[in-house]
């Protein structure tokens, strides 16, 4: 019996691994929480665009979601991993900290194992 998701279910981010095979990744922060994919594209866009508003913009996030979901990334260990700049001559913005750039990198590494995983994972899939 095949399972589809609710119409009403939430979008998970992120894409299958392979044709066959469907998982999400998470990484369970020291302090609970998890660090996923929605996270990651998160800290890549603050990466690149600077600023939080910015970032939840070019993902397609509200600013709230983009927010909360900060608070819980810098609440994931004992450092933040995004450090806020607010006013100035340049109004401000964003950056991550050497911690958030390492939280990409160790997820992406994951990441690409899995998948590598999948695609020489010895078994016929089919079921």
């Amino acid at each position: 019996m095949s399972r589809k998701p609710s119409k009403d279910a939430p979008k998970l981010p992120g894409t299958p691994y392979g044709g066959r095979v469907r998982a999400r990744l998470w990484i369970t922060g020291k302090n609970g929480g998890d660090l996923g994919v929605g996270k990651v594209q998160l800290l890549e866009a603050i990466a690149e665009k600077g600023s939080i508003s910015q970032a939840a913009k070019a993902i397609g996030m509200s600013y709230k979601r983009a927010w909360q979901l900060v608070e819980e990334l810098n609440g994931l260990g004992d450092s933040p991993m995004v450090v806020t700049e607010t006013g100035g001559a340049h109004g401000g913005g964003a950056r991550l900290t050497p911690r958030g750039e390492q939280a990409i990198r160790l997820y992406r590494t994951l990441e690409a194992e899995f998948a590598a995983f999948v695609e020489r994972f010895p078994y016929p899939l089919e079921l």
